[in-house]
């Protein structure tokens, strides 16, 4: 049985599930729930931070144009260009982990979404519904935690969803659920990527 966390809510992952290391990590959302006149496009994106909360490479910053780490840890499923499918209940975007891979500086995995050209399409997240993320054991299919971001949001365009973090030798989750606006370029400014970059 999924443990449901509200924002700000933390749970011990390795607690939970010892030995775990294999997990899927899932995004969902629906939209169009209010008509902007251009289908909406939501990316999820990952940053790989060491114990300063920053990427130390571009090879940190896991998104549609980097699809897997260095280390071969993080592999993203890709882009899905279509939004929802009106239930909430399905993933929109994957990201598969292994722990146990991760190179030895990794102290923080954020997990954040954002809305593709959204100023210029006049999107943000007040127009979506349903969004949440989950994390699964992929060794027995079992969903570990769910975080259902609710109708906590209006003008922002990107959100940092939640992380999963390190504690000693344990791995925790943190719902976060925090807006931003700016699009990705303002998110990997924060987690210490060059955007200009990208």
């Amino acid at each position: 049985m999924a443990i449901n966390l509200k924002k700000g809510g933390k749970i011990n992952l390795t607690k939970e599930k010892p030995g775990l290391s294999k997990i899927l990590v899932g995004l969902g959302w629906d939209t169009n729930q209010f008509d902007t006149g251009t289908d909406f496009d939501l990316d999820a994106s990952v940053f790989v931070c060491d114990a300063s909360g920053k990427c130390k490479n571009d090879s940190d910053f896991i998104f549609y144009g980097n699809l897997k780490h260095e280390s071969g840890a993080i592999i993203h499923s890709g882009d899905n260009k279509v939004g929802g499918d009106g239930n909430g209940d399905s993933d929109e975007e994957e990201i598969q982990i292994d722990l146990s891979k991760l190179p030895a500086y990794v102290e923080k995995i954020a997990f954040t979404v954002t809305i593709y050209d959204a100023v210029r399409r006049k999107q943000n997240f007040g127009q979506v519904s349903n969004a949440y993320i989950r994390v699964v054991d992929r060794n027995s299919g079992e969903e570990l935690v769910r975080y259902d971001l609710g109708e906590d949001f209006s003008i922002e365009t990107d959100i940092v969803v939640a992380e999963i973090y390190k504690s000693g030798n344990e791995w925790r989750f943190n719902a976060i659920g925090s807006g931003f606006q700016g699009g990705l370029a303002a998110l990997c400014r924060h987690y210490g990527i060059d955007a200009d970059s990208e």
